[in-house]
C-alpha cells in the first residue's frame, strides 16, 4: 500500500477524502440531530437539475449544482416557516423538481455527457489541487462557524422553539447551517456521487450514537469514524480495483452494524452483572 502514496493523484485523493470526511461528519451530526436526513436526498437530487443545466449551457456543472443546492435547501426552510408546509413535503417537491429539470437538460444536451457518471457514482481519483483548496476552505469555514456559535447551534438543532424564546439568533443559525449542508452535499458529490451521498452523511453519526449521546462527543466520534472508514475504503478500493465510493459506504454500514450488535450485547449483559 505504501507504493500507492508515490502517485500524486492518490495523495490528492487521500487528502481530499480526509478533509471532506471531516466536513461530512460535522454536517451529518447536525442533520441527524435535527432529524433532517431526508433533506440530504432532496438536495442531492435537486443538484442534478444544476448539473443538467450546466451541461446544457456549457458552464460549470458544479457551480450550477451549488446554486440549485443552496436555493433548494433555503426553499425548503422558507416553505416550512412561511407557509407551515411540512419539511418532508417540501423536500419531496424539490427532489422531484430537481430530477425532472436534470433529466430534461441532460437529454437536450447535444452529444454524450461523459462526466455524468462521476457525479452519479463518484470518482475520488479525479480530484485536483483546486478541489483540495475548495474542500479545505469550506471545511475551515464550517469548523470556524461551529466554534463561534457552538452553543447556539446545539440549541437550534435540538429545540428551535426553545432557542427562539431564549433570544438566540435562530433564523441566522438555521440559514447558515442550511447553506453549509447544501454546499457540503455539492462538494461531496465528487467523492461518493449522488447515489451514495446520504449514507456518508448519516452512517458515521448513527454509529457514534451507539456509544455517546451529547452533541459534542457525537460530532467528534463521527469525525473519527468517517476518517477511518474513508481512508480505509480508499486503500481497499485501490487494492481490489473497485470504486472507492462503494467500499467506503460498505465499511460504514459494516461498522454501524457491528456497533449496534455490540450495544445490544452490552445492554443484555449489564443487568446480569447487577
Amino acid at each position: 500500500m505504501g507504493e500507492m502514496l508515490n502517485y500524486p493523484f492518490f495523495r490528492l485523493a487521500l487528502l481530499a477524502v480526509i478533509i471532506i470526511s471531516v466536513a461530512a461528519a460535522v454536517i451529518g451530526t447536525y442533520i441527524i440531530t435535527r432529524r433532517l436526513v431526508a433533506i440530504c436526498g432532496g438536495i442531492t437530487h435537486a443538484c442534478f437539475g444544476g448539473l443538467g443545466l450546466g451541461y446544457f449551457l456549457g458552464v460549470s456543472p458544479v457551480a450550477l449544482a451549488a446554486v440549485f443546492a443552496v436555493a433548494s435547501s433555503l426553499g425548503v426552510d422558507w416553505m416550512s416557516r412561511r407557509f407551515r408546509v411540512r419539511e418532508d413535503s417540501a423536500i419531496a417537491v424539490v427532489w422531484a423538481l430537481g430530477m425532472a429539470v436534470g433529466v430534461l437538460f441532460v437529454f437536450l444536451t447535444p452529444g454524450y455527457v461523459p462526466e455524468l457518471n462521476s457525479f452519479l457514482f463518484g470518482n475520488i481519483l479525479t480530484v485536483t489541487p483546486a478541489d483540495i483548496c475548495v474542500f479545505g476552505a469550506f471545511t475551515a469555514a464550517l469548523l470556524l462557524f461551529m466554534a463561534l456559535y457552538f452553543k447556539e447551534i446545539v440549541a437550534v438543532a435540538f429545540d428551535r422553539d426553545f432557542a427562539r424564546v431564549s433570544g438566540l439568533p435562530v433564523t441566522l443559525i438555521s440559514t447558515v447551517m442550511t447553506v453549509m449542508v447544501a454546499l457540503c452535499i455539492v462538494l461531496t458529490i465528487r467523492l461518493v456521487g449522488v447515489m451514495l451521498l446520504m449514507s456518508m452523511l448519516s452512517l458515521p453519526m448513527m454509529t457514534a450514537e451507539s456509544f455517546v449521546h451529547r452533541f459534542g462527543p457525537l460530532m467528534r466520534v463521527s469525525v473519527v469514524i468517517s476518517i477511518v472508514c474513508c481512508v480505509a475504503g480508499l486503500f481497499v478500493s485501490a487494492v481490489i480495483d473497485v470504486p472507492a465510493s462503494a467500499i467506503i459506504v460498505l465499511l460504514m454500514a459494516g461498522v454501524f452494524i457491528v456497533a449496534r450488535v455490540l450495544r445490544a450485547v452490552f445492554r443484555r449483559r449489564l443487568p446480569a452483572k447487577a
